[in-house]
């Protein structure tokens, strides 16, 4: 069955989800929906997110009986259903009807099975998961541990589980003039074209673990190294890490800007050479380590995060350091210090993978290639990438 029409269900259209959706607008035109139910949350809107314009194929089932009305008809009537974070009556009568669903999702259970074991969340888990394993629903993997999550649910999805993740937009460079660009700009910012520039984005709270990043660069300062440091973003632990930075002697390299609207942020990546992610297990996904490797910077990542294990191949896109440990994000930088080159050996790496393979374009094609497949009895023909098999992986994959 060749899919003509899709339509995706989540809470609110972001930046997050706008290439991806512009990318099935462009393959299908009106034969894709976008059905917003509920507006955007206040503190994302205050971090920049909801400030795009809304397209033709935005439909916001919160503003009258007429578009409520319309989304359960396409819930219904679609070749193809995915189905994000939003209401599950959207999709009930489409199950007993044994129709095709996506299920886009991440971890399950990210802070621990002992979710499972909470009656509420429980009744919820079997309602949502369990009880409709064996219907004709798969699970796009925004996280390479949710097929393990959903194998600790009495065998959820076995089986049924494609890589995916979030794609927001792909920013195209020519590689070499974005090499250059990063000495440019190190140059306007320390006078030193050769001076590592490393750059940290994201809300200062605890799951994000910007403590790591301090810890690491007073080590390599003991050590001798130079370099810059850049922390962008607002949270509660802003004030605590500017006083660890003070405390460990860093004050004069590291510099602590407020937050940027998502293109400024995107913008910021492709002006370092190095950017550090130092997530724990809480967080689902980690969209900035696409983006920093969209921007072509030697990316030195957590190994918690959900994107980790399919976006940085250790040694050849980045870098990967044991969630947790300083010691071990020392280790790592001190690689990137300690010859520069390959600073541009792995952003050159990381940009030509994204480039080629995890980007909106892809995803929006291959999510209408896995759905013919299955739709016609097909294992996936997907052997790479998003929409290909998501195999098992527990949180101890790593262990360098």
């Amino acid at each position: 069955m060749k899919i003509k029409t899709l339509t995706f269900f989540s809470n609110y259209y972001n930046h997050h989800q706008k290439a991806l959706c512009d990318e099935w607008y462009a393959l299908l035109g009106d034969g894709f929906t976008f059905v917003e139910t509920m507006p955007i949350e206040g503190f994302r809107a205050t971090m920049g997110w909801g400030k795009e314009e809304v397209p033709p194929y935005v439909l916001r089932t919160y503003l009258n009986d007429e578009s409520r009305d319309k989304a359960f008809k396409l819930a219904v009537d679609s070749d193809l259903v995915v189905m994000g974070t939003a209401p599950e009556m959207y999709i009930e009568e489409r199950l007993k009807l044994n129709k095709i669903i996506f299920r886009y999702s991440e971890r399950p259970l990210k802070e621990g099975f002992i979710k499972f074991f909470i009656p509420r969340l429980t009744k919820k888990y079997i309602h949502l998961h369990v009880r409709n394993k064996h219907k004709n629903i798969y699970v796009l993997a925004a996280s390479a541990y949710t097929a393990w999550d959903y194998r600790k649910m009495f065998n959820s999805y076995a089986g049924k589980c494609y890589k995916f993740g979030y794609f927001p937009e792909h920013r195209e460079y020519e590689i070499d003039k974005l090499m250059e660009m990063k000495k440019i700009s190190a140059d306007r910012e320390t006078g030193d074209p050769d001076m590592p520039t490393i750059l940290w984005e994201g809300r200062m709270i605890r799951l994000k673990r910007a403590d790591l990043l301090i810890k690491a660069a007073a080590m390599l300062r003991e050590k001798g190294y130079d370099f810059r440091l850049t922390f962008v973003g607002e949270g509660k632990e802003r004030k605590k890490l500017k006083i660890l930075a003070n405390m460990y002697g860093l004050s004069d390299i590291t510099k602590f800007m407020d937050f940027l609207s998502p293109p400024e942020a995107r913008d910021k990546m492709a002006d370092y050479k190095i950017y550090v992610m130092t997530s724990n297990f809480l967080e689902g996904w980690g969209s900035v380590i696409y983006e920093a490797l969209n921007a072509g910077c030697a990316t030195v990542v957590s190994h918690a995060p959900g994107a980790t294990p399919w976006l940085v191949k250790n040694g050849r896109t980045g870098l990967i350091f044991k969630n947790g440990s300083a010691e071990s994000l020392a280790a790592q930088l001190e690689k990137l210090l300690k010859d520069p080159r390959l600073c541009t050996k792995y952003g050159k790496a990381a940009y030509e993978q994204m480039h080629r393979l995890w980007n909106p374009a892809v995803a929006a094609r291959n999510v209408l290639t896995l759905a013919d497949d299955l739709s016609e009895g097909r294992r996936s023909s997907i052997k790479e990438g998003p929409c290909s098999a998501a195999r098992i992986l527990k949180n101890n994959w790593f262990t360098s």
